[in-house]
């Protein structure tokens, strides 16, 4: 791959802080008390739910200029869970994607999976964790 960008971030675990590089973000972390927590800071799957809605949105309005349609009113929500699974922990993703009424059916069904099939986080979970595609 020829990189266009590298973005870099330091973390101390699951309970200290969060910083980037360039200092733009800079947050305390804490484990949401699901998992025994305060939650009194963000944490790691919050960080990658609001990741991968964003990197999802901007590559359907790639997708939906090749497509000629107007995804203007287009939403995503990322649902990130963490549970346990055979070797410790593992994470599912929800992508719930609300279409405007003109994107019902056939047209947004097929926007949203070449989305799926564009988007760069949805090429690294691919085959790595569970993803659900759900269309509002």
């Amino acid at each position: 791959m020829d990189a266009l960008y590298t973005a870099a971030a330091t973390a101390n675990g699951r309970e200290g802080r969060a910083v980037s590089s360039d200092g733009r973000i800079d947050l305390a972390l804490a484990p949401p008390p699901a998992l025994g927590g305060n939650g009194e800071g963000t944490n790691p799957e919050q960080l990658f739910a609001a990741g991968y809605a964003a990197c999802f949105a901007s590559a359907m309005q790639s997708v939906g200029r090749r497509m000629k349609v107007d995804i203007e009113d287009v939403s995503v929500t990322a649902e990130v869970s963490i549970g346990k699974d055979d070797t410790g922990f593992g994470l599912a993703v929800v992508m719930r994607i609300e279409l405007p009424e003109a994107l019902e059916g056939e047209t947004g069904r097929k926007l949203v999976e070449a989305t799926h099939a564009y988007c760069p986080y949805s090429k690294a979970t691919r085959g790595n964790i569970e993803v659900e595609l759900v269309i509002e």
